[in-house]
């Protein structure tokens, strides 16, 4: 708004210079692109990356699938704490347990997996997630998940855009000032020997 208040009061008043004329435009200028191209650069941003990660989502979907494993014991590494975009503390403890199961094509697998299950006896029944060979795979992300991991980069895009206009209108203004301020140098060190001589220039 200062912006256009800018221009408005330059545009007829007696002691406006042509500096600050061009810091009043440059400053509209950054406002427009801050309200009108910076959302717009975030907004395909994220509709971009959510086209990729709901892609990506039909293919992981397409290629894990849940099953059921039969624990056989504790693995002997200590419950760590999970990275899993899907899981919605990020202090939930996942355990290690060595148990068997069957692959998608019914051969009897046996491994190392991580379960959030909190019934890790032998014998107890837990949910992994396997690829099409029967390995042991991430649970796959969803299409909500994917949505808001886009919302998110095309919020930050918005933001870095609008950031980098900003960053680029100081610059400028800083330009500007500096110039002004070296005509302002030049001018002085042209007129001050002679400054306040009486008959000076007549």
């Amino acid at each position: 708004m200062r912006a256009v208040t800018g221009v408005w009061r330059w545009r007829r008043n007696p002691l406006r210079r042509a500096t600050d004329r061009r810091e009043a435009w440059v400053a509209l200028a950054a406002l427009l692109l801050m309200v009108l191209v910076a959302p717009a650069l975030g907004w395909v941003c994220g509709s971009l990356t959510d086209d990729a990660l709901q892609e990506s989502v039909r293919t992981q979907q397409a290629q894990r699938h849940a099953t059921t494993a039969v624990v056989v014991r504790r693995a002997p590494d200590p419950p760590h704490f999970v990275s899993d975009p899907e899981v919605s503390s990020e202090h939930a403890p996942q355990t290690l347990v060595v148990a068997r199961w069957k692959a998608p094509d019914g051969t009897n697998r046996h491994g190392t997996v991580s379960t959030l299950s909190r019934k890790t006896r032998p014998g107890a029944v837990v949910e992994i997630w396997t690829d099409l060979d029967g390995r042991p795979a991430l649970r796959p992300m969803d299409a909500p998940t994917a949505r808001t991991h886009a919302a998110l980069a095309g919020f930050g895009v918005a933001l870095l855009a609008a950031g980098l206009v900003e960053g680029g209108r100081r610059l400028i203004v800083w330009r500007m000032v500096w110039k002004r301020y070296n005509r302002i140098d030049r001018a002085w060190a042209a007129a001050g020997p002679d400054w306040g001589r009486t008959g000076t220039g007549s």
